[in-house]
Parts: structure tokens; C-alpha cells; sequence
């Protein structure tokens, strides 16, 4: 399966210098669980990611801290024709549960969770159980043998 089906387009950010506080209230009001970290100032390249877990975990410990300062510094990356497979193993490479979706020219184009790995594969788990099911109830009704040949 690729992850083109699966990642999601639209990404969410802070800056390097942003209050967690600032931080918590943007996921709750987008319904989001992390945020794309990005520098102070005028650049527009990511410098990290900052997780909903981050900032209860680290994040609260002190209300003066920024998002840079629990923020995950590194970003993991997977190109958005890549399958399932190896998006799963560039994230247990990386120790991380998000990679930032690339265009092949290396255009950000959105962001890859392990939450939406997981409900692509049930999706595809779910439509293969129904097909057994199928096959099930015409074994059991008498109408599964198929005769080819010519």
C-alpha cells in the first residue's frame, strides 16, 4: 500500500520561540497531535516536531519553556510514493511515530502518522475479511466450487 493514500495534506506548525501553552491550544483547536516546529525568523525550514505527548510529558513541567525546548529535533522524512513497508521501517529507524511526507523534488507535501498507517491497514484488513466472509457463506450454501478448462 503507499502512503499517498494514507498521509495527511495539511500540516500544522510553530514557531521555535512559541509558548507550549501557545503550542497545546493550536492542537486542541485544530484537533491536531503534533505540530511542525519551524525556525524563528524568516526561514521556512523545519527544524523539529512537537508532539502532544511531548508537551505533557516535558512540556508542562515548566510554563515558561518554548516549544523549542521540548520540541524532537530531529525530522524524519519519507517521499509520498513510498509504501507502507518502508515508511514503517524509516519511523523504527528513527525511534519516531511521524515522518514528513517529500515530493520528489523535496517539497513538503504533508505528515505520516503511525495512527494513519494503522487505520489504512484495517481499512484493507476489513475489505479482506468481508471477501472471506463471502467465500465463507457460498462454501457453506454449496455454490463454491469453480470449474475451469477448456
Amino acid at each position: 500500500m503507499k502512503i499517498e493514500r494514507l498521509y495527511t495534506r495539511r500540516i500544522m506548525a510553530a514557531r521555535r520561540s512559541s509558548p507550549i501553552a501557545e503550542a497545546a491550544a493550536t492542537m486542541q483547536r485544530f484537533g491536531v497531535g503534533s505540530l511542525l516546529v519551524m525556525e524563528d525568523g524568516p526561514g521556512t525550514e523545519p527544524v523539529g516536531i512537537v508532539t502532544d505527548r511531548d508537551l505533557a510529558i516535558q512540556g508542562f513541567a515548566s510554563e515558561s519553556s518554548q516549544v523549542g525546548s521540548v520540541m524532537t529535533p530531529i525530522v524524519a522524512t519519507v517521499r509520498e510514493e513510498a509504501d507502507v513497508h518502508e515508511a514503517l521501517e524509516i519511523m523504527r529507524a528513527h525511534g519516531v511515530r511521524r515522518l514528513l511526507v517529500t515530493a520528489a523534488d523535496g517539497a513538503l507535501r504533508g505528515i505520516l502518522s503511525i495512527d494513519d498507517v494503522v487505520d489504512g491497514l484495517s481499512a484493507d484488513l476489513a475489505a479482506a475479511a468481508a471477501v472471506l466472509k463471502g467465500e465463507v457463506k457460498r462454501d457453506a450454501a454449496g455454490l463454491g466450487d469453480v470449474i475451469t478448462g477448456g
